[in-house]
């Protein structure tokens, strides 16, 4: 039974012949192979065009920003899982993807969506810091957190989203994005009453924004980025297995309490 409109099925990204292989229009073998970096590829395989000088700067920049942050949930579900079957490289790389949402990996994308609509706002003739101030007061009241701000160890800077904005500053790159991103953060220590550390993601997000990358490709940077950085650690993990460690270590911090034993 056919589900929704039937359409012509059709992909841009890639066609296979016996002799040829041809990505977005380009000649793998004879094109792209020997002449663009990954990086590059990677931009074009998601947008399919070619990256501009600035665009793969940052690209690269952020992608190592972003890609590792030492024995985190995500990289000790991979070595656990590659503990319990050494031969699943895939399925250890999976489990460590899986948990790789805002909690863990950054919230850049709820940050793109937070720059976006505020942009709108301002298009439509809204003053910055009075729609910045309504879109976090908003977020508060429906007891959210704002998204790109606070960080549980990095205080009271996170040294990446300082580099971040300062080479976007420096090489000419921050724009409406960047500037809502500061007015934001104004915002969030207004009706927080505090001030709360702008985190990586904010500055992945308005950067990428005012670069022009689709907002579809923001929570991309961060996934392709953490792969690479659980393959570092299920590497080591195969030479110097802690994996098992890391287990017995979380079993020994929690206590049984047999249901409703302790509960008023």
């Amino acid at each position: 039974m056919q589900i929704g409109k039937g359409r012509r099925a059709v992909s841009g990204i890639c066609d296979v012949r016996p002799d040829r292989i041809e990505v977005r229009g380009r000649s793998l073998t004879s094109d792209l192979m020997g002449r663009i970096g990954f990086t590059d590829y990677f931009f074009l395989l998601l947008t399919g065009k070619e990256a501009s000088e600035e665009q793969r700067f940052f690209l690269d920049l952020l992608l190592v920003a972003i890609a590792e942050h030492g024995l985190v949930p995500t990289v000790q579900a991979a070595r656990m899982t590659l503990a319990a079957d050494p031969g699943s490289l895939q399925g250890a790389v999976a489990a460590g993807i899986l948990g790789a949402g805002p909690v863990i990996l950054g919230t850049s994308e709820l940050c793109g969506r937070l720059l976006i609509e505020a942009d709108a706002k301002v298009a439509s003739g809204g003053e910055p810091d009075a729609v910045a101030l309504a879109l976090v007061r908003a977020i508060r009241d429906a007891g959210g957190k704002a998204p790109g701000f606070g960080h549980p160890i990095h205080k009271p800077v996170d040294p990446r989203a300082a580099r971040i904005l300062a080479l976007a500053e420096e090489r000419g790159v921050a724009g409406r994005h960047v500037a809502m991103a500061r007015v934001i953060e104004r915002a969030v220590r207004e009706v927080w009453g505090k001030p709360l550390v702008m985190n990586v993601s904010m500055p992945i997000a308005a950067v990428l924004l005012d670069l022009d990358f689709p907002a579809a490709m923001i929570k991309a940077i961060p996934l392709l980025a953490r792969t690479a950085s659980l393959l570092a650690h299920l590497a080591e993990e195969q030479k110097n297995p802690i994996g098992f460690e890391m287990a017995g270590a979380a079993e020994g911090a929690v206590a049984y309490q047999p249901d409703g034993a302790g509960h008023a």
